[in-house]
């Protein structure tokens, strides 16, 4: 049984842990507005362009632009994103087990398919079930997620898709639904895919491009991979302080109520140690008469 000292010293370490996990609650829930509001403000923008292009797609030849060409089932890239610390629940294990059993399936029968990981957590999940097929780890960029950074990644999937290294490229990542709910979701992202199912309802809208049709494309084409790849950064980052912040409070909570036990582990101890110092004195004194 430990002793009074020892319960006292446990206690007092759960006392700092919790005010650790409080104040990492509070400064998850500051950001997690931010990135709400963020990731919020840019669907509306990201979903028509999509649909623009989408319905452009059925339109078009598949040799009017590179990033429409459905080449085959040859070689995939996955792009996962993910976060660089912990601490946020199962917010980098979903995502990635998910990345995981996409891969092993294959169930679009591809020849291979390889994987880029944006985020540390990502990379220290899955180096030792996927190493081989890791072929670009991004680090450091998801705690402060920009335009310019959703840019740099977007054309160098491009590059890589025009230049034929790969067939196709899908983008999985958390999509935020609430505080305490992320949507693990996995997009197609190349070769740009139309919309079967307004085929039927937009067969009467056209497109005038201006200056010419080459252009236009070889313009907005590559835009569009990446405001989907901002997309994703700003959804996962919402989900994860999300996720930090439920983390935390359930963390906060449960030392709470470990301390509550140890309280009471503690005040049983103190009292039997009082009882047992009183029967020592009683016997004590009956011994002397």
């Amino acid at each position: 049984m430990p002793s009074l000292k020892d319960i006292k010293k446990r206690i007092s370490s759960v006392k700092n842990t919790q005010q650790i996990t409080k104040a990492m609650k509070m400064v998850a829930a500051a950001k997690l507005r931010r990135a709400q509001e963020a990731a919020v403000a840019a669907r509306p923008y990201a979903e028509k362009l999509q649909a623009v292009i989408s319905h452009l797609a059925q339109r078009e030849e598949a040799d009017a632009h590179p990033l429409l060409n459905h080449r085959g089932t040859g070689r995939a890239l996955v792009v996962l994103m993910t976060a660089d610390r912990g601490l946020c629940g199962g917010f980098n294990a979903n995502v990635s087990k998910e990345a995981e059993r996409f891969i092993r399936a294959n169930q679009k029968g591809y020849d291979d398919i390889d994987l880029m990981i944006i985020g540390r957590k990502g990379r220290d999940f899955l180096k030792s079930r996927l190493g081989g097929k890791i072929v670009k780890v991004h680090e450091n960029i998801t705690t402060d997620a920009t335009y310019k950074t959703a840019q740099l990644i977007g054309q160098e999937v491009v590059d890589a898709y025009s230049e034929e290294k790969y067939d196709a490229v899908y983008l999985l990542y958390n999509a935020f639904q609430s505080a305490i709910v992320q949507n693990v979701t996995l997009e197609q992202v190349l070769p740009i895919q139309p919309l079967e199912t307004t085929a039927a309802a937009d067969d009467g809208i056209d497109f005038l491009y201006e200056p010419h049709r080459g252009g236009v494309l070889s313009e907005i084409l590559p835009k569009v991979v990446e405001v989907q790849f901002f997309r994703g950064l700003l959804e996962s980052n919402a989900s994860e302080q999300g996720a930090r912040m439920s983390a935390m409070d359930s963390a906060s909570r449960n030392a709470a109520e470990m301390i509550g036990k140890l309280t009471l582990q503690y005040n049983r101890a103190r009292q039997a140690a009082i009882t047992k110092e009183l029967m020592e004195i009683i016997s004590g004194a009956e011994s002397v008469k």
